[in-house]
């Protein structure tokens, strides 16, 4: 086997919008700092994610020390708002519904949340989950007592780069890694190869592989112009179904807390 490399690091702080590459990230109890602790809901408090909201693509994020810029990218000109990570939530708690999942989170300021529904041209609300909230994984895949942030089921995904590699020598058109949303990019292992690791570390952080990552529809969606197709799901449902899911990608938990960097070697155990 080559040498195992990571090469990129992304997080993801407002769910479902645009990711931000770091060349490093501390790995969490919830997963990477930052990642997922903020999402938008609806006037029925339901979490807002590009399936049925392609625009939401359009909305990139930058992060400069504690502080997350978002900039809402248009045709004619752009438009950008800043929060920090340590915000104070304002009023009470608000019951909001992710998936399965009921979460008890904080809308941070109504000013964000009415720039947000301006430029969705929907009622909607920034919300935060604050990190002592609880939300399990699913107890099927639970290596101890394992929670996550707002992401949709686990704290961390990994992709190899030679997966995505393969699957795109099989398109007309390419695609890039920025549709499947991984945490960790990886070289130096054959195609798929993550599906079958369970424990391993990245630098000195300790991981588990607990689960391949099921696709949706969100896929399909070009996050560069928010339009929606049928690939890259046509393809990978030709050659990596199982069952009734379309497999791209290994959920994980981890065993530590640390730092991890771009440039780490990764090593299974």
């Amino acid at each position: 086997m080559n040498e195992l490399v990571l090469t990129e690091i992304w997080i993801y702080p407002v769910k479902s919008l645009g990711g931000i590459p770091l060349p490093s990230a501390k790995a969490m109890g919830k997963g990477l700092e930052f990642d997922r602790r903020w999402m938008l809901i609806d006037e029925n408090n339901m979490f807002m994610t590009q399936r049925i909201h392609t625009q939401m693509a359009m909305f990139k994020l930058s992060l400069s020390g504690r502080n997350i810029t978002v900039v809402k990218k248009d045709a004619t000109a752009n438009s950008s708002i800043t929060f920090s990570a340590d915000s104070a939530p304002i009023g009470e708690k608000i019951h909001a519904k992710i998936w399965d999942d009921d979460v008890d989170v904080f809308e941070i300021d109504r000013k964000l949340s009415e720039w947000f529904s301006e430029h969705l041209g929907m009622s909607c609300r920034l919300v935060n989950f604050p990190e002592r909230n609880p939300r399990a994984v699913d107890p099927k895949y639970k290596v101890n007592d394992e929670q996550v942030s707002l992401a949709d089921a686990y704290p961390f995904l990994i992709i190899g780069q030679s997966s995505l590699d393969d699957l795109n020598s099989r398109m007309t058109e390419p695609v890039p890694m920025n549709r499947f949303r991984p945490n960790f990019v990886f070289t130096g292992a054959a195609p798929f190869d993550e599906d079958t690791w369970r424990e391993f570390r990245i630098g000195d952080v300790r991981f588990v592989g607990v689960k391949p990552c099921a696709r949706c529809v969100l896929t399909t969606v070009n996050q560069d112009t928010a339009e929606k197709g049928i690939e890259p799901l046509a393809t990978l449902s030709k050659y990596r179904k199982r069952d009734t899911k379309v497999l791209f990608g290994q959920n994980l938990v981890a065993l530590d807390t640390g730092i991890v960097k771009v440039g780490d070697k990764l090593s299974l155990e």
